[in-house]
């Protein structure tokens, strides 16, 4: 196997009584790099998070994590991975101390005490606080920080700052960049697209069980679908705009403003409104959030 290849999946399968999760799912991440893994709820992200780990065995297809088959050798896979559960349970009586000490003799007391310390107090938790006494927000730290803490090579997150305020937000994306920095690989699946967007070298977009793209994260949002803004110097008559392949009128201003689609090449566009008064011409890509909500409108389509 590649030196350079972290995670590795092979036509996964993996059904709930008639219930599909994963209708084989392939993947590679590469070391070093965060890969973001994205789907509402019920595509398959926390099924296929967990079969990395051998938390659940999938049907069908291979798995490889670090080189080692997670079904062969679980604890050697888990001892050097870093996991966030979408759904975290916690002793309650524990304080917040207590917890992470306990997570930290799971480990062989591999973490550095002053290192988790410095984790808590980045993400404002406060150590002697009993859990049962925590919010959802600071139960998701607790979370962030026993995952983060031994500084694991590969990170595997379930929706990492769910339910958390937007300073801490911002404080758990730096965190993630931090621990790329430090030669970790991230693998997380969340629903917020502008993070994703913002901290991600890849993503994979995953619906219904079935991953439907895999790209570089700028390369999609790059993709040749545009919105173009046109203002002409006079009133005109757009209709032959709208006549264009790939082309479609999403809104007219007035008789002197019209917002464009353009899928595919600017070229005929272009050339068209050269034979207008056009007095300003502006174009911008779309976000991540419009590329996957793109994907999911389209399959609803198919659905009907």
């Amino acid at each position: 196997m590649d030196q350079n290849i972290v995670i590795t999946t092979q036509g996964l399968t993996k059904s709930y009584g008639h219930v599909h999760a994963l209708q084989g799912v392939t993947l590679e991440v590469r070391r070093g790099e965060v890969f973001g893994f994205l789907g509402p709820n019920g595509a398959g992200k926390t099924t296929a998070i967990r079969c990395l780990l051998d938390l659940i065995r999938p049907n069908g297809g291979t798995v490889r994590v670090l080189g080692l088959n997670p079904q062969a050798d679980p604890l050697a896979v888990r001892a050097r991975a870093g996991y966030l559960p979408g759904e975290l349970r916690l002793e309650d009586n524990m304080t917040v101390e207590g917890a992470l000490r306990f997570f930290n003799r799971l480990r062989n007391n591999k973490a550095e005490w002053n290192f988790t310390r410095r984790l808590a107090e980045r993400l404002d938790l406060d150590l002697k606080t009993p859990i049962k006494n925590l919010s959802k927000g600071n139960k998701q730290k607790v979370g962030l920080v026993q995952a983060l803490m031994h500084r694991p090579e590969l990170l595997l997150l379930d929706e990492p700052t769910l339910g958390l305020d937007p300073l801490i937000q911002q404080e758990t994306l730096r965190l993630i960049r931090e621990a790329k920095a430090e030669g970790a690989t991230v693998f997380l699946s969340s629903h917020i697209l502008s993070e994703v967007q913002e901290i991600t070298d890849h993503v994979a977009i995953i619906r219904q069980g079935l991953v439907v793209e895999v790209a570089e994260t700028a390369a999609l949002i790059n993709r040749a679908l545009r919105r173009a803004r046109v203002r002409f110097r006079q009133p005109v008559d757009s209709t032959a705009l709208a006549n264009l392949p790939g082309v479609k009128i999403l809104a007219r201003d007035d008789s002197t403003g019209v917002l464009i689609q353009v899928e595919g090449e600017m070229d005929s566009l272009i050339k068209t409104l050269a034979a207008y008064p056009v007095s300003d011409f502006e174009t911008e890509r779309p976000s991540l959030e419009e590329i996957f909500l793109t994907y999911y409108e389209s399959s609803r389509k198919e659905d009907k």
